[in-house]
């Protein structure tokens, strides 16, 4: 019996010797084999090579819809006309390069890091007395599209909002009616005291924060004054939105309602109040 259980556990320890012999040191999964951990290797190699190609090199998109129907369209088809197709030809390569030196050229007369508002950089404004004077100071010559007769003395802040103004507030409620073309300027930058009273505080205009509007000019040439148009009916529900929707991107707006300096022009300003925008 001892001799049987002998030679039991002689051929136990010899069937497993191969396999002792491949178990790690200290891991719990088996290593593998020479020529398999060489077949990985390469193959990961490999697949790393594509992923990194496939990174730097994409493929390129494929061409449009609009494009491979353009190839398509007869030559001695109307350049408006839109064959069997409601979508429009792609624009022509001439007229493409007159839009795009055209926004190269505005953007040469952008200022306040906004392409939407024209003018020039004029840098530090001196007040003749204390309080007055802009840090930062830009003049400015349209704003969205839209001119300034004559051209404004500014701060960016104020550009910024008047910019915003323009495209939300003037252009939307002069649609019917326009489009608006200008803006007539009655004050910009001026060191003086609030409506040019004695001992009074210094104006926002006197710190490059304000602007006065007292007219705006229509492509047909129709101009619209506060000062008249605010008592008419045709004009005076635009002139109301228009003013309505400067209450927020400046922090005063002032109106024809609000006092007798007011009523022939609106008072926009970018002052700032704890109680938020002061607008009557």
């Amino acid at each position: 019996m001892t001799v049987t259980r002998a030679v039991l556990a002689l051929l136990a320890a010899l069937w497993a010797a191969p396999m002792l012999a491949q178990a790690p040191d200290t891991a719990l999964r088996p290593k593998a084999r020479p020529q398999q951990a060489a077949i990985y290797n390469t193959a990961a190699r490999q697949a790393a090579q594509l992923f990194a190609a496939a990174r730097l090199r994409p493929h390129l998109r494929p061409p449009s819809e609009q494009a491979v129907l353009a190839e398509r369209r007869p030559a001695d088809l109307a350049f408006l006309s839109p064959a069997i197709s409601p979508r429009p030809w792609l624009r022509p390569r001439d007229l493409e390069l007159k839009a795009m030196a055209k926004r190269k050229l505005r953007r040469k007369g952008a200022v306040c890091g906004d392409i939407e508002i024209q003018g020039e950089t004029v840098g530090y404004v001196p007040g003749r007395i204390k309080a007055c004077g802009i840090q930062d100071a830009v003049r400015v010559t349209a704003v969205s599209g839209v001119r300034l007769n004559p051209p404004a003395l500014m701060n960016c802040k104020t550009a910024i909002a008047l910019q915003k103004w323009t495209e939300k507030g003037l252009k939307p409620a002069f649609r019917q009616r326009g489009p608006v073309v200008e803006m007539k300027v009655a004050a910009h930058y001026a060191c003086r005291t609030r409506n040019n009273q004695k001992g009074a505080r210094i104006s926002e205009h006197g710190k490059g924060n304000a602007i006065d509007l007292s007219a705006f000019t229509m492509r047909d040439g129709e101009v619209i004054t506060v000062l008249k148009g605010w008592g008419q009916g045709t004009t005076l529900r635009p002139l109301q939105k228009a003013y309505r929707r400067a209450c927020g991107p400046f922090g005063t707006t002032l109106g024809p309602k609000s006092d007798r300096f007011h009523r022939d022009h609106f008072h926009f300003d970018t002052a700032s109040y704890r109680s938020g925008p002061y607008c009557r």
